[in-house]
């Protein structure tokens, strides 16, 4: 790592901030409480480098990479959080660019685990990913159970818990569009009880739905609180009616 270039630092947990500014000493690091301070703070540096914790108010680390990497594709990130939540990896594996590297480490891990995957990242140009995340990250990428993001719209709008006629004026989607997104998205998760007899009349899908999302991290609370606000704007706005 360069000790002239600036390292941004995003947690929302000043505790946690100084503790890496601290590990980091060396390479200016510059501590931002939420993603849009430290977006802001990474605008007048080249090719930033930037440590960032992933549940912040304002703005959560992947939106902030998300928009980082919009304006710098070679932004180097490493994504320090003690979630292993799917939603994060899910959307992350969206994001990355093919110019850039990144590294997703969680916080129970050592200052010595840290210390590598920044190295691997900002000296080595490397991906890092913390073993407890990989199988997460496979269960991505196979076909019969990764979530597209039209599954994962209308899991968030059961979760929130709208009818089908309300997803459909919502996704501009027809009615039967809307069981068509939610029949795939039970059969990925897996919501017949493991084939049971009898499984289909014991148990409501949508609720199975979500209670199989929340064991997954697919969704969380931390996020779904974000989604109550923006479904409040809509059911505020024209669009719902």
């Amino acid at each position: 790592m360069n000790p002239k270039r600036t390292l941004v630092i995003a947690d929302d947990n000043p505790r946690e901030r100084n503790y890496l500014s601290e590990i980091f000493a060396s390479h200016t690091p510059a501590q931002a409480a939420d993603g849009l301070e430290a977006l802001s703070l990474c605008e007048g540096i080249e090719q930033a480098w930037l440590i960032t914790d992933i549940q912040m108010p304002q703005m959560n680390g992947i939106e902030l990479a998300r928009l980082l990497w919009a304006r710098q594709p070679d932004a180097r990130i490493v994504f320090w959080t003690q979630y292993d939540d799917e939603m994060y990896v899910r959307a992350l594996a969206g994001i990355v660019p093919p110019e850039t590297v990144y590294a997703y480490v969680l916080k129970n891990n050592s200052t010595t685990v840290l210390e590598k995957a920044a190295t691997a990242v900002f000296a080595d140009c490397q991906c890092w990913i913390d073993p407890q995340i990989r199988p997460v990250q496979a269960r991505t990428h196979r076909r019969n159970a990764s979530i597209s993001e039209a599954e994962f719209e209308v899991l968030i709008d059961i979760a929130l818990g709208l009818t089908d006629n309300a997803i459909a004026r919502r996704r501009y989607l027809s009615r039967r569009g809307v069981q068509n997104r939610l029949q795939s998205l039970y059969a990925k998760l897996g919501t017949n009880l493991c084939g049971q007899t009898g499984g289909e009349d014991m148990i409501n899908a949508r609720a199975r739905a979500v209670a199989l999302s929340l064991q997954r991290g697919l969704i969380n609370a931390f996020e779904l609180e974000k989604e109550e606000e923006k479904l409040r704007v809509w059911l505020e706005s024209p669009r719902s009616r």
